[in-house]
């Protein structure tokens, strides 16, 4: 392939990465809006999940930290999500000084109620995809990602 070629896929992939960015705004905000919900809070269930995926659940100081909010408002926050039943602290078990944020039982079942059935239309038109290309987007996924943190760490956020 030629580098136009090559600039015209990597522009593709970009576009891809904004569209996909974009609509899950979108589905974020109707998730917002049938609970309730703010941005904000919003935001924070999405960055509680990926770093409990990622297997580095967050504090409420981490969690502070990557929404850029003041201590106070992260602490209104979070007792906003705990008696709204969404989140409930969680002594760590590494280091029971600290407490980790951790989706509550309705929480979760809320979550799960919403986005099942982006879970169905996501599998059906993945099973029309080969492995193979399934395990090139992975990797797709992961380069533009780490570029994204690396941007991130750049502007010193």
């Amino acid at each position: 392939m030629d580098d136009a070629g090559r600039a015209e896929l990597e522009s593709a992939v970009v576009a891809d990465v904004q569209a996909l960015s974009a609509e899950s705004d979108q589905i974020g905000r109707a998730f917002a809006g049938i609970h309730g919900l703010s941005a904000n809070d919003f935001r924070a269930l999405v960055h509680i999940m990926v770093a409990e995926n990622a297997g580095t659940p967050l504090t409420a100081g981490e969690l502070r930290t990557r929404m850029g909010l003041s201590g106070a408002a992260i602490t209104y926050l979070v007792e906003r999500m705990i008696e709204s039943g969404h989140l409930r602290r969680h002594s760590d078990p590494a280091d029971r000084r600290k407490v980790i944020l951790r989706y509550a039982d309705h929480g979760i079942e809320v979550g799960r109620a919403f986005f099942t059935p982006l879970g169905t239309h996501t599998h059906r038109v993945l099973a029309e995809l080969p492995d193979s290309d399934l395990a090139a987007a992975h990797r797709v996924f992961t380069a533009v990602l780490t570029a994204m943190t690396a941007f991130r760490a750049d502007l010193g956020s």
